[in-house]
């Protein structure tokens, strides 16, 4: 039977307390809130990590810190982003990976941003910097999820493959439905085209912004793909019901994954598949 996957994306780098006072900020926060998606069958936690005052960071004592406080409760894999949030700068963002994580997010491109404070502004990737993220990686034995949102990004993963900067299995994670300008809708006819684009060997995450979030993870899986689920995505349990922590959002999608008739995979058996130093 086959095992799927489960990544909580817990906080990320744009929600914050006043769209959702449940959204986990601090350490201690984001680890308690990790513990208790684990529980419910999440094998990996991705992380963003805050200031004092809530504001992205890149700060790798902070991801240690992160790290830690989850490593003193389970034995998810720890997944950096590399994304940050808006206002960090390439050396920022790159800075988490000082705390070695297991793995690390990996954007594939450039856009614009379309809504809130940061509106107008470039979400800047040049080749240049993808392939540095890239190598730093390779480098320190971090596997890369390359994060994809429109169907040119698969030309930067394979120029990555062409030049040996990712090793297999790849591991993609689809990000559908952002506020960007060149993102794509988060609709199955997207996804289903992004799957049939993806070059062997490769295992294939999804993730959702909004009201689709459970919808197209769902497909994902009946895709033969992973999910990511979690509050960086979509703050609400259900239309105008804000979500009482991530792991209601895991719990949900767990249940509806094993009615579907597929099991949920440890995070030991999670680091197999995606060829993982076992912990």
């Amino acid at each position: 039977m086959r095992k799927v996957i489960i990544t909580c994306a817990l906080t990320g780098g744009v929600q914050d307390k006043s769209k959702n006072p449940n959204l986990p900020e601090q350490p201690e926060e984001i680890a308690q809130q990790a513990y208790e998606c684990f529980n419910e069958g999440c094998a990996i936690a991705h992380i963003h990590a805050r200031d004092k005052e809530g504001k992205p960071t890149g700060d790798s004592g902070v991801f240690k810190e992160i790290h830690n406080a989850i490593r003193s409760k389970c034995n998810m894999i720890l997944q950096d982003s590399t994304g940050g949030g808006p206002g960090l700068t390439f050396e920022q963002r790159l800075s988490c990976l000082d705390a070695a994580p297991e793995m690390a997010s990996l954007n594939l491109g450039s856009m614009l941003r379309t809504i809130g404070s940061s509106a107008g502004t470039v979400w800047t990737n040049p080749r240049s910097e993808l392939e540095r993220f890239a190598q730093e990686m390779l480098n320190r034995n971090i596997k890369a999820e390359m994060e994809i949102y429109h169907h040119g990004m698969l030309r930067e993963m394979n120029n990555f493959i062409s030049k040996e900067l990712v090793k297999k299995p790849y591991y993609v994670n689809f990000v559908m439905g952002m506020a960007y300008q060149g993102a794509v809708d988060a609709t199955p006819a997207n996804l289903i085209s992004l799957i049939q684009l993806l070059p062997p060997d490769t295992i294939f995450n999804c993730c959702a912004v909004g009201a689709p979030q459970l919808q197209i993870t769902t497909l994902s899986v009946l895709m033969g793909g992973q999910a990511r689920i979690g509050m960086e995505d979509s703050v609400y349990l259900s239309k105008g019901v804000l979500a009482q922590s991530n792991a209601q959002l895991v719990s949900r999608s767990v249940r509806i994954i094993r009615e579907l008739g597929y099991e949920i995979a440890s995070p030991e058996e999670a680091r197999e598949t995606l060829g993982l130093p076992k912990r």
